[in-house]
């Protein structure tokens, strides 16, 4: 997927307006977009189904805009479910009611209904994604957002001589929202997906020889910029491109530290910028491939989708033609491979684009984040698997949490969430048989001053079984100050915290059997959602919420809901 020069879509409405300020010369755009929300038949995998697509494409169309515009997205609902969008990473800055995931910052869009978000693109420049942020609807209801920098700022980097939109996913032969609700009625997990994809494609199957592959052309000694992005619901991915070194310049539309590697290890939710140049021998193609990351014991879709890269341009050769040099691909346990990817990454941290991490905390949060399960006697074997921060399963809420604030409506939520587990144990020592897992339910949030600095430790925990979480904050970027396995030690692990040049992200992985920490500084006032990526493990529990109080004046405080904003 080329990221088009002149920002020209026939799938979207795209109008712009330019704004002049009187003091500088730069630029800022309106831009409009729509998004019909319909059900497109679609083949893959040799069958057939409906799905649910904006504007009929998987995945979505991409949103093109530059740091400093406002976005206006008209989002028209035309299924049967109700539907909400989140844009991923966007910070929201007082504009919570435009962040949308249902049920906390506004109610969904019922069918027949619109809603217009309206956002500005504050300090932020790379790439993002939005994504549906209700049922499952995620498996298919998404696309990428690339913000350019201001007209006139460069990338810290040479500049790359196109770029292109790499977005990978999983694929269900089953209606998806029949496979979560029949897991759901009887306590336990669904399928796993059927293939992973690869900007919709899965490549050649062996039970599906004709199933269409992405490509992706290059001409030789010219460098690229991919833009990845990991839009599966519940799998962690390698990706590689055979022959090829990758070079990490972005992640989470926050710029880094170059660092070169073979493989990319990319959570989902999580974005990846990567140059890449095209050296090779151009008599070949070259096989491009995304597979499954897991060190836990459950069961995964071990079907790797792939893609070609080949070349073009007068020293190519006719690609059909070419010998496919393959991938070697990493164990689909390989914890060491995804250990390294993750220690490897630094802020870039330059005076033009500052790593601006908090040395002094205002309040010291421990999450443990783990399953566990429940009696129900219609479920299987009489219990249902469930997941919890510090034990506690969130209830959604039937009224939307950031209105009940706003409005001051009592009995939706409480505030009490509590700030570290109220029954402290060996989080990470194998659970014998017999052992309470069971958790308790509530609509609990964490209340937050507006500016405090904040450090939150989540720590994984062997509860059932260990499993990568990979987290993500909505509203908030943050640093991960560090990590490690085993047991977080508030005494000696504080001293090796990285407060220099972290990785800053809105997506963070939670290593199986170990801990991360990260800060941030409570500057966006509204409630803001926090749960784990793994679809799998939001719908069981695995998700909280902070509210943020306003701070001083109008520039710190909440903007009032739109007119517009949807109805329960």
């Amino acid at each position: 997927m080329e990221i088009p020069r002149r920002f020209c879509f026939c799938v979207l409405t795209l109008f712009v307006v330019v704004l002049l300020s009187p003091t500088t010369t730069v630029q800022a755009m309106i831009r409009h977009y729509k998004f019909n929300v319909v059900m497109t038949n679609t083949t893959k995998l040799c069958s057939s189904k409906p799905i649910v697509t904006v504007n009929g494409k998987f995945p979505g169309p991409t949103i093109v805009a530059r740091e400093g515009d406002t976005v206006l997205i008209k989002v028209v609902n035309h299924v049967k479910y109700n539907v909400s969008i989140h844009w991923h990473g966007i910070r929201q800055l007082r504009t919570g009611w435009a962040d949308e995931p249902a049920y906390i910052t506004q109610c969904p869009i019922q069918p027949g209904q619109n809603y217009i978000h309206n956002f500005t693109l504050t300090g932020q420049r790379g790439t993002l994604w939005w994504h549906a942020h209700i049922l499952w609807l995620r498996a298919t209801v998404h696309g990428a957002i690339v913000i350019l920098p201001k007209l006139g700022v460069p990338y810290p980097f040479p500049k790359p001589y196109k770029e292109k939109t790499i977005v990978l996913g999983e694929w269900w032969k089953s209606d998806v929202e029949e496979l979560i609700n029949v897991a759901s009625k009887i306590g336990t997990a669904p399928s796993a997906s059927d293939a992973h994809t690869i900007n919709g494609h899965s490549g050649s199957l062996s039970n599906c020889p004709s199933q269409s592959s992405y490509g992706l052309p290059v001409r030789a000694g010219k460098t690229y910029m991919l833009r990845i992005i990991n839009a599966a619901l519940n799998e962690e991915l390698f990706f590689k491109i055979a022959g090829h070194v990758l070079t990490v310049v972005e992640v989470d539309a926050v710029y880094t530290k170059p660092y070169k590697t073979d493989t990319v290890y990319i959570a989902p939710g999580q974005t990846t910028n990567v140059l890449l140049t095209a050296n090779a021998n151009a008599g070949s193609n070259y096989m491009i491939a995304a597979t499954t990351f897991t060190d836990a014991h459950i069961p995964y879709d071990n079907v790797t989708a792939t893609a070609t890269l080949h070349y073009i341009g007068p020293t190519a050769t006719v690609p059909t033609f070419k010998k496919t040099i393959l991938a070697s691909l990493p164990p689909q346990n390989a914890t060491w491979v995804a250990a390294k990817f993750t220690k490897s990454l630094r802020s870039l941290n330059s005076r033009e684009y500052p790593a601006r991490v908090p040395s002094t905390v205002d309040r010291s949060l421990f999450f443990t984040v783990g399953l566990g399960s429940n009696p129900c006697p219609s479920c299987s074997n009489g219990i249902r698997l469930v997941a919890g921060i510090n034990n506690v399963t969130f209830t959604m809420p039937k009224t939307a949490l950031l209105q009940a604030h706003f409005f001051n409506i009592s009995g939706v939520f409480t505030d009490d969430f509590p700030a570290k587990p109220l029954n402290p144990y060996d989080y990470t020592a194998p659970v014998k048989l017999g052992v309470n897992a069971a958790t308790m339910k509530g609509t609990k949030l964490y209340r937050l001053p507006y500016n405090a600095t904040v450090q939150i430790v989540l720590q994984n925990t062997a509860m059932i079984l260990s499993d990568n979480h990979p987290f993500h904050l909505h509203g908030f970027n943050f640093f991960e100050v560090g990590r490690g396995l085993g047991n977080f030690n508030s005494e000696k692990d504080p001293k090796m915290f990285n407060l220099v040049d972290p990785v800053e992200r809105n997506t963070v992985g939670v290593p199986a059997g170990g801990w991360t920490a990260i800060r941030f500084i409570a500057d966006n006032p509204g409630v803001w959602f926090m749960h784990c990526h793994l679809e799998l493990h939001t719908t069981w529990g695995l998700k909280m919420a902070f509210v943020v109080d306003n701070g001083h004046g109008p520039d710190q405080s909440l903007l009032p809901p739109p007119a517009d904003l949807p109805k329960c």
